[in-house]
């Protein structure tokens, strides 16, 4: 049911307008005065305002003005169709459709319906990525259109108990949505269990994903409970999927399909109300192709997919990144300076936002707590003739590590050699000229 506003001041056409959206089961306030529509929408909150254009004293354009300063409501003008025009005028400025007169009902109501359906459909949007940005997990630092894509798919599955299944290259951020996932559903209270596949061979994997009873072999000296004993009424979280053999692959899509386990060396069955989430780095339909994947268990984790993008591929959130991973650091010198965040931009980092992290880890040692410069990144980028300032061939770091050197040479020799002058008039420490000087091999 929506709330609604009808003005017109043809008392006979708000009369029909009413009737049609009553049936319809929603909440209708009517009036023939213009004046009295603008005290109402300044009291009121309505989901919804139709009124008509063409009204002595006060217009439907100011109506629409009125009801634009309201925010979540939606704004229909109804129009004769010699003022078309101004109906897309006032469309231009913010309402929502606008019907001619005459228009049937039926055309109203589903117009009607259309929109409120869109006011639901922002709200839940909204809601979702509020909750995405709060969760205990962290969150995606960024807002590019695949960013904002992530946040959206998180949020609408995160409710479901539906199967995930996460794909995407090396240090794309799996686990990270895997676990924000976890944290805003309703097992959140429960335990969140990762797994990587990969990092056990087939025989432990299978004792830590399901257990083993006392004396199922060698060195089973006591009862072990399995991952997925232990992620009962939460998460498991089966990383590196893809690595898994066929056979403990059979293994996987029996418990996915029953619910229940047995653990190595028992006769029991064992329930588990667990929700599963599977992330692989692979192309499991050509591991599907080869023979390697089981289509059956593929498409059982195949449910919802979402592909973590590279960070190639969002490259407007590099510089963001950059500066949460400084913060975080504690590093004194937050944010990057202009050239750092240029050069960090211009480079495809293919180990992803796991790559990133390391490289600026690296640089802040590098710095000594001074400001980051580019001579603190090894980062191999192809030669620009645009920005490489030091040589007309190489990569661009390789230019501006000579222009930095140039720099440092030109100012010893302006200060005869005063290091203290020379850091001065470069605006940096001392202690970051010698630091500059050794990795330049200058010596004075």
């Amino acid at each position: 049911m929506a709330r609604i506003l009808v003005v017109d001041d043809e008392p006979k056409m708000t009369s029909l307008v009413c009737g049609q959206l009553e049936d319809a089961g929603h909440k209708v306030t009517t009036t023939v005065d213009p004046k009295e529509a603008l005290a109402l929408i300044e009291k009121h909150s309505f989901d919804l305002i139709i009124t008509d254009l063409s009204m002595p004293e006060i217009s439907g354009m100011q109506i629409l003005e009125a009801g634009l300063e309201k925010e979540g409501t939606d704004l229909i003008m109804m129009t004769a169709y010699g003022t078309v025009e101004t109906a897309v005028e006032a469309m231009k400025k913010g309402a929502s459709d606008y019907l001619v007169k005459p228009f049937s009902l039926d055309e109203l109501e589903l117009t009607v319906a259309r929109l409120i359906k869109q006011q639901k459909e922002r709200s839940l949007s909204r809601h979702y990525r509020d909750e995405v940005e709060t969760s205990r997990y962290g969150k995606f630092i960024g807002s590019a259109p695949a960013t904002e894509e992530i946040k959206r798919m998180i949020g609408q599955v995160a409710g479901t108990d539906s199967t995930v299944l996460l794909t995407g290259r090396s240090g794309t951020g799996k686990e990270l949505a895997a676990r924000m996932v976890h944290d805003l559903s309703k097992r959140k209270e429960a335990p969140f269990i990762a797994v990587n596949c990969a990092a056990l061979p087939d025989n432990l994997l299978e004792s830590e994903l399901f257990g083993h009873e006392k004396g199922a072999f060698t060195g089973a000296i006591a009862r072990k409970h399995g991952r997925f004993e232990l992620a009962h009424h939460g998460t498991i979280f089966l990383d590196e999927i893809g690595e898994t053999a066929p056979s403990m692959q059979t293994k996987l899509l029996r418990v996915l399909e029953e619910r229940s386990l047995v653990r190595v060396g028992g006769v029991d069955l064992i329930d588990v109300d667990v929700r599963v989430i599977a992330a692989t780095n692979k192309d499991l339909k050509k591991e599907m192709e080869q023979r390697n994947f089981r289509e059956d268990l593929f498409y059982r984790l195949n449910v919802f997919p979402i592909r973590l993008p590279q960070l190639v591929e969002r490259k407007e959130d590099i510089v963001e990144l950059a500066d949460h991973f400084l913060k975080s650091s504690n590093h004194p010198h937050p944010t990057l300076p202009p050239e750092v965040a240029n050069l960090l931009t211009r480079y495809d980092w293919p180990g992803n936002i796991r790559e990133l992290k390391n490289v600026l880890e690296r640089a802040v040692i590098l710095a000594g707590g001074e400001e980051l410069s580019v001579a603190d990144f090894s980062l191999e980028i192809d030669s620009d003739p645009l920005v490489d300032t030091g040589s007309a061939r190489g990569s661009a770091r390789e230019g501006l590590e000579m222009a930095e050197k140039q720099m440092i040479i030109d100012a010893l020799e302006r200060t005869n050699g005063n290091k203290t002058e020379a850091a001065n008039l470069l605006k940096i420490t001392r202690r970051r000229l010698y630091s500059r000087m050794k990795v330049h091999n200058i010596s004075v």
